[in-house]
């Protein structure tokens, strides 16, 4: 199942990372647990972060990047996937968030884990908890191409199963997160401005 031509016209129109981001900021985020194809984006304009991820790595592929996506791992809190990207060598992200500090990273990082450390002060729960505390290697979305990831009706769970299993990386050890502030209420309103209630995660 290939794009349409009705879709092909509009993925000319999302040219460069930024527009695919401000594609994604435009729509509704989707509070359901389900994930759906990139076509399935289009459609509907919705999105969870995965689902995101999942779009933005589609559009990144139309553009002649490859598809990466990588999982950060939280506690109490909602984990994040976000598409990246790589300019000169140098490492950018795309993503979807019902919070506005976890979006887009320009391509300026000269490694993944310095992209991933451009989240983690603004990576927080509603309790105010910073609470990124490792990330996963990119999934390469070619090896689902056989599956027809960009166009299915199908659930995409599976591609959530994988990156859950991948080996993640530390980023902080139990000495820091003993002394880590909170977020402060500035930043929490700041990073929570235009949140759908219904897709916050509720901390214990």
């Amino acid at each position: 199942m290939d794009w349409t031509k009705d879709e092909i016209k509009f993925l000319k129109t999302l040219s460069d990372p930024d527009k695919i981001q401000g594609f994604l900021d435009s729509i509704e985020y989707n509070p359901n647990y389900e994930c759906r194809s990139p076509r399935w984006v289009i459609r509907k304009r919705s999105a969870h972060c995965f689902e995101g991820a999942l779009f933005a790595a589609s559009v990144l592929e139309f553009l002649g990047y490859k598809p990466l996506i990588v999982d950060m791992k939280s506690f109490n809190d909602d984990d994040h996937v976000i598409a990246v990207f790589r300019v000169n060598n140098h490492w950018g992200s795309v993503a979807k968030s019902n919070f506005t500090s976890l979006r887009y990273r320009e391509p300026v990082y000269r490694s993944l884990r310095e992209l991933i450390m451009s989240y983690f002060d603004f990576y927080f729960n509603l309790n105010g908890d910073k609470s990124l505390r490792s990330y996963s290697r990119p999934l390469d979305l070619t090896v689902y191409n056989n599956k027809h990831w960009k166009t299915t009706d199908e659930d995409l769970e599976y591609i959530g199963d994988k990156l859950e299993s991948m080996h993640h990386f530390l980023l902080i050890d139990q000495m820091m997160i003993q002394n880590l502030k909170k977020a402060s209420d500035i930043m929490l309103q700041a990073g929570m401005l235009g949140s759908k209630e219904e897709g916050l995660f509720k901390p214990k």
